[in-house]
């Protein structure tokens, strides 16, 4: 199967390839247009800002490459939010294939509670799974997240947490698909999440 990572202006994309490497899978990290648009399975992972990551996909044409792609693709974290329409972070207009918007968490301090703190940090539980990368067996259980920035709920979420209000941890249209949280630090659960990405 050829798997290839999106290369582009993003932190932590080799940390993906790592984790396949982890269980027997190598993928070949290009920003080659052929190889991008014939591989099996695309993924487009990273940390980053929106804006200035927006300008560089734009500047390169990868933006319009990655909504036209036929194949799976999974995008991870700033790939998640790059893929949906408009970002508070630096007013952003984004890729455009999810309808969700990406908002900024606000600290909250309920009476007599810890501050939750931004960014976001730590482990948190899946809920209300709509997607066929995740199996009954991942209902419940906790992924790894670090981010300031969440897509809304709504038409394409496919998995539902909770951080000082309830967002979209992963979102899912036709070939497209994305996760806040980082399946390749998730332990064995974020292993079968990629493995059942890559079976699709």
């Amino acid at each position: 199967m050829d798997i290839i990572i999106i290369k582009y202006n993003a932190g932590n994309i080799r940390s993906v390839d790592f984790a396949l490497r982890r269980f027997g899978i190598k993928a070949e990290i290009t920003n080659d247009f052929e190889k991008i648009k014939k591989a099996d399975r695309v993924i487009f992972p990273g940390v980053g800002e929106a804006s200035t990551t927006m300008n560089y996909l734009k500047e390169r044409k990868l933006d319009q490459l990655i909504k036209d792609l036929k194949q799976p693709v999974l995008g991870i974290c700033l790939g998640q939010q790059l893929m949906c329409k408009h970002s508070e972070e630096g007013d952003t207009n984004c890729i455009g294939i999810f309808d969700e918007e990406i908002k900024r968490f606000i600290p909250s301090a309920e009476y007599g509670k810890e501050a939750q703190k931004v960014p976001h940090m730590g482990w948190n539980c899946l809920n209300n799974l709509k997607s066929n990368i995740f199996d009954e067996s991942i209902n419940k259980q906790y992924v790894y997240f670090v981010h300031s920035y969440y897509a809304t709920i709504g038409e394409h979420t496919s998995a539902v947490s909770e951080y000082i209000n309830p967002f979209s941890a992963a979102l899912n249209k036709d070939n497209f698909y994305a996760t806040q949280f980082h399946p390749e630090k998730s332990g064995a659960i974020g292993e079968r999440i990629l493995k059942n990405f890559l079976e699709l």
